[in-house]
């Protein structure tokens, strides 16, 4: 009763086979989801910025930027500022931060004048520290 023959066990064999469709199918499903969702988390502003022959700078803490774009818009990250609120702004900003140090991220396109009064004001809120982000230009 309890006994099997030899040819019972020869015939069943275990399968050694890993299905991959649903593991395939989980990962189409991310790459799509992720390719739709990657473009959406850049953050910034869109700005045409200058080339110059100049190097970069080495800087301690997570630099400040300060953006100037076309139609005299000024933005600190992702907020519009208009001008004569912007040393009011800086003041309450940088009066605990120890590196007083700004970066002014000026579209190619904005007029001098323009980004001179945004450097006055920056100036105006006690700041004495101003760079301007460039691109490297491309030497041949």
């Amino acid at each position: 009763m309890g006994m099997s023959s030899g040819s019972d066990i020869k015939s069943r064999t275990t399968m050694s086979e890993i299905n991959v469709t649903p593991l395939v199918d989980v990962m189409l499903v991310l790459l799509i989801i992720f390719m739709i969702t990657a473009p959406m988390l850049q953050q910034g502003i869109d700005v045409q910025l200058p080339e110059t022959a100049n190097t970069g700078l080495t800087v301690r803490e997570e630099p400040f930027v300060i953006t100037v774009r076309r139609g005299d818009k000024i933005f600190i990250e992702a907020q519009e500022f208009k001008l004569d609120a912007l040393k009011p702004k800086l003041t309450a900003i940088f009066e605990n931060r120890e590196d007083k140090q700004v970066y002014i991220q000026a579209d190619k396109d904005v007029s001098y004048g323009f980004v001179a009064a945004t450097m006055g004001e920056i100036k105006a809120a006690g700041i004495n520290g101003i760079g301007l982000v460039t691109l490297p230009k491309n030497v041949k």
